[in-house]
């Protein structure tokens, strides 16, 4: 780890300040820079600690709930206003990480976190985009079964490791950004970028912004909502294939559905193609497959990763047939 500084931001504003000084990144629960630091793969000149700021409140507003950044993930996924009203943000929380790394991270550093392919993570083996733009991928003629099946190029195979972005993208999240010209709103969907040929640029987050609050809005399909996560081990371990799903039925027939998935694409992949096979018709297996097979027809695998499209699907069929068993 190479050398830095390290101060505390005193409020918003001096580290909205601070934040667009050259070589600084913001710290809060630093379960993934301090990593990639110790790993040489990020190097920052100065750490903000901004964990002193207002940002870590759950509430309820007019249309649904704001939840601060600075939450911590077992705190968010243990609310009574997110595990009744959006109980898939609950459930990816509590599938994540440890007990440990939940306690300690925050909402807004999951996000932001960085792909877990070894190829960017290990600077002594072979070229990564991500690390070095324009040096290749080595992912795709490499060790690939955990890269991505959906919104890949020929710059990046990696998947995004996030649970959370995932259940957040499926549930119409919004992201509050602020920044020294200002403050914007991002849709969750929009946040993450596909890789293209610029993998390296991996969010919509200028230098010196800060995401201070997510809101998720309230919907009928918001509160019957799930989170399946397929993995190699039952704990501590990223995604095979996920699943966050949503659905609003009435007589039946879905009214309203959302889905989104998660261990094989390259950002967390909302299907609208799922949800328009879904909405409309009749809740049963038959619809699922359908939806299953609408979302991963552009698939493409790597080789090793091959699986994960049948995979994927059967994850869909699984968690949208769970949750409509319990369907009113």
């Amino acid at each position: 780890m190479r050398p830095f500084e390290y101060a505390r931001a005193a409020d918003e504003a001096n580290a909205l300040r601070a934040g667009v000084l050259e070589g600084t990144k913001f710290v809060a629960g630093g379960t993934n820079l301090i990593d990639l630091m110790k790993q040489e793969v990020e190097h920052p000149a100065h750490l903000l600690d901004i964990n002193g700021l207002a940002m870590n409140t759950i509430e309820r507003v007019a249309d649904g709930i704001r939840i601060g950044a600075l939450v911590r993930m077992s705190d968010a996924a243990a609310h009574p206003l997110v595990r009744e009203g959006f109980p898939a943000i609950s459930q990816a929380l509590l599938l994540s990480a440890s007990p440990q790394l939940r306690n300690a991270a925050s909402l807004g550093g999951n996000l932001m976190q960085r792909v877990r392919c070894p190829y960017f993570r290990e600077l002594t083996w072979t070229p990564c985009n991500k690390r070095d733009p324009g040096s290749g991928c080595s992912a795709r003629e490499g060790e690939n079964r955990m890269h991505a099946v959906l919104g890949t190029s020929e710059a990046c195979i990696a998947t995004h490791p996030s649970d959370f972005a995932v259940a957040l993208a499926a549930l119409d999240g919004v992201l509050t950004i602020r920044g020294a010209s200002g403050e914007r709103q991002v849709a969750a969907t929009d946040f993450h970028l596909l890789p293209g040929r610029t993998p390296h640029l991996e969010h919509d987050l200028k230098a010196g912004e800060l995401i201070t609050s997510i809101h998720l809005p309230d919907a009928p399909h918001a509160r019957r909502s799930a989170y399946v996560k397929v993995r190699d081990r039952a704990s501590y371990e990223f995604a095979l294939a996920s699943a966050a799903v949503a659905l609003d039925v009435a007589g039946g027939v879905i009214r309203s559905a959302r889905v989104a998935l998660g261990g094989v694409g390259t950002k967390p992949w909302r299907s609208r193609e799922a949800e328009a096979a879904l909405a409309g018709n009749p809740s049963a297996e038959a619809t699922f497959r359908s939806a299953a097979e609408a979302a991963f027809r552009g698939a493409r695998g790597s080789g090793q990763n091959d699986f994960k499209i049948e995979l994927g699907k059967r994850t869909l069929v699984r968690a949208l047939s769970d949750l409509a068993g319990g369907a009113a």
